[in-house]
């Protein structure tokens, strides 16, 4: 399938069949998706937005095994929606105990329960309009929206109301509890820190392990 090789701009539209756009996520070592027939390439992302999803998705999946709800995943992972015509690589994606039936060997067929998207600067209009449309009507239940760049700090958390509509989730003392991960909350000043803490001692702290557990785990913390 040499023949469709691309070398376009970031964010660059190019009109595909679903088809050639399976086959061309195997050839390149860019971002695709795809979105009403074509193709969109995206920049690659800066350091910050690497470290904001490594340190979010080792804190979820510590919760989400720990209690057994699903499975998680990191971009690059398809979610198809097949009624919008898109095909989407969330950063990170949650997919209950009770929507595993969606995931093949290929890709997740059908909405995830709860996506979080890091805002780098070529996705703001992306994340917070295109998507945020898209994941309403395919009904992902939950949607966090964090920008952690310079000056632009903020984090954004969407439900699905019973109408199947976003409504926006208020802070409570700087913490979101989350619905669709029954018992998670997050601290979002740290999201802010320069240095991010150590997913594993948060992990401790939301799940209330004992306190004995709580002082080995930082004893080993600080060895390593």
């Amino acid at each position: 399938m040499g023949q469709l090789a691309v070398a376009t701009p970031p964010d660059e539209r190019i009109e595909l069949s679903y088809a050639d756009y399976l086959a061309l996520t195997g050839e390149q070592n860019q971002l695709l998706e795809w979105v009403n027939g074509k193709v969109i390439t995206h920049i690659p992302p800066k350091p910050r937005h690497q470290e904001m999803v490594g340190f979010l998705f080792a804190l979820l999946y510590l919760f989400v095994r720990f209690h057994r709800l699903g499975r998680l995943y990191t971009a690059p992972m398809e979610m198809r929606i097949e009624q919008l015509q898109v095909s989407r690589e969330p950063d990170i994606l949650f997919v209950a105990s009770a929507s595993l039936t969606r995931i093949t060997d290929k890709r997740l067929d059908g909405p995830a329960d709860l996506i979080v998207e890091i805002v780098s600067d070529d996705s703001v209009a992306r994340d917070r309009a295109d998507k945020f449309y898209e994941y309403q009507e395919a009904g992902v239940q939950e949607y966090w929206i964090v920008d952690p760049r310079p000056g632009y700090e903020r984090a954004d958390f969407w439900v699905l109301d019973n109408r199947g509509k976003y409504r926006p989730v208020a802070l409570t003392d700087g913490i979101y509890r989350s619905t669709v991960l029954p018992g998670f909350w997050l601290q979002v000043d740290w999201l802010w820190r320069s240095d991010l803490p150590d997913p594993l001692l948060l992990f401790a702290e939301i799940a209330a392990l004992p306190a004995s557990v709580v002082d080995s785990l930082n004893a080993l913390t600080q060895e390593l």
